[in-house]
């Protein structure tokens, strides 16, 4: 789609018509993600106990995870190749529809008892999950400079209350499950297949015009005419890129491989549903509520110094979670707050860091493929997770995150040395 340059230059000149678009295009994509944060919240929460349930044995527990997030880099991929060509709106509805047909399959694999169609269901979710996240990339679209991390940040908010409120609805969706006569643990993915489902909705329905299309027309007619861009155009930079997608690959495999067995391991130490539901919850609302503090915090102090506190963070959660009492609701509870606020952090300051790296003329497409390798390797600590608890224990899988979590320190203040010399050198 084409957008006529009489359209583009009734945004170039009316700035109030172009920041009315930015704040319609934040409250849709926020609105999107209330949905998608309850249909991303609800899967995780008892993913790894269905696996355990219908497979018999808790060294695959990690094996839900893997596989929607394998799902997810496969799905990163194609909607940021969709945005790229057709728009956020396209890319991002594709990729929630998808993704709501992958949590029923789940359900149905349940019914029937299939492990090949429960794999095959979740690895399909995990469309759900990329365009979860792939959507906070949207909110940058015709942000300025110093507001990308806001940006960001606001729609992360918005995930907030659905991924708060999914975990916590783990219980009646349990109860529903039971009354209709399915599998209890297969409740939840009820609600996050017709969540994901709303919120591909949401998109298709409101998101007109298409921010990066306009983003796109805005740049392109910027340098047909030899206009300078307003404080959006920068030089396409490789180092910078690598810097934030390193940062973000590492903070999510952290955050992936010990939420992943929290539950499991809460289960072996006699905590129910409810009380798994809670600690998830709580992590999952500390995932995404700090956002707007967050975002201006990374505005103010960089994104570079802003990764090093995100892995001190992970470093003191992890500790926590390895040396916490398996019977201890508070210590899980906190262990998991502070995991969620460390990947947070490495969040928005390593999307900050690709959003200002990147030609808004590419960006679609290189935003999608630095999600890839985050799904991927989200996708190896969910599977390496089980496999390491099986193998020896959660404070094991505990300290090897931390270990992980020391990296991101030295890091990020090796790259703001290297920010500061005029180059980022990775």
């Amino acid at each position: 789609m084409r957008i006529s340059d009489e359209t583009v230059r009734s945004y170039l000149n009316d700035p109030e018509k172009l920041k009315k678009l930015y704040r319609k295009v934040l409250l849709v994509i926020s609105f999107s993600q209330i949905f998608g944060g309850a249909g991303l919240a609800a899967g995780i929460t008892v993913g790894a106990l269905l696996a355990e349930e219908m497979l018999g044995t808790n060294a695959f527990a990690g094996l839900p995870v893997a596989l929607f997030t394998l799902g997810s880099a496969g799905a990163a991929f194609l909607v940021g190749r969709l945005s790229q060509r057709l728009g956020r709106r396209s890319g991002l509805t594709a990729g929630f529809l998808v993704g709501g047909f992958g949590g029923l399959g789940v359900v149905l694999a349940a019914i029937l008892n299939s492990i090949p169609l429960l794999f095959i269901a979740l690895t399909v979710y995990g469309a759900g999950t990329a365009t979860n996240l792939q959507a906070r990339y949207a909110g940058t679209d015709l942000a300025g400079k110093n507001q990308r991390a806001k940006a960001v940040s606001i729609t992360m908010v918005a995930t907030t209350i659905g991924a708060f409120a999914g975990p916590n609805m783990v219980g009646v969706m349990g109860e529903l499950a039971s009354a209709i006569g399915i599998p209890v643990l297969s409740g939840p993915f009820l609600l996050s297949g017709s969540a994901f489902l709303m919120a591909g909705a949401v998109v298709f329905l409101l998101l007109r015009p298409d921010p990066f299309l306009i983003a796109k027309a805005l740049e392109a007619y910027r340098k047909e005419h030899d206009e300078a861009s307003v404080a959006d155009s920068q030089l396409h930079n490789p180092k910078g890129i690598a810097a934030g997608a390193t940062l973000m690959v590492l903070t999510q495999m952290i955050m992936i491989a010990i939420m992943t067995m929290t539950p499991v391991h809460m289960r072996q130490h006699g905590h129910d549903l409810a009380d798994i539901g809670l600690v998830i919850g709580i992590h999952i609302g500390a995932m995404y509520l700090p956002s707007l503090f967050t975002g201006i915090l990374v505005d103010r102090f960089g994104s570079n110094s802003m990764a090093a506190v995100s892995g001190a963070t992970l470093v003191l959660a992890s500790a926590i979670a390895a040396f916490a009492p398996g019977d201890s609701l508070f210590f899980l509870i906190v262990a998991l707050a502070l995991l969620g606020i460390g990947w947070n952090i490495g969040l928005i300051s390593g999307t900050t860091k690709v959003v200002d790296s990147t030609d808004p003329l590419k960006r679609a497409k290189t935003q999608g493929t630095v999600d890839v390798f985050i799904a991927l390797s989200g996708a190896t600590g969910g599977v390496l997770s089980g496999m390491v608890v099986a193998g020896s224990s959660y404070t094991t899988l505990s300290l090897l995150g931390g270990l992980l979590s020391l990296i991101l320190i030295p890091l990020m203040l090796l790259a703001r040395r290297s920010d500061q010399a005029g180059a980022v050198k990775f």
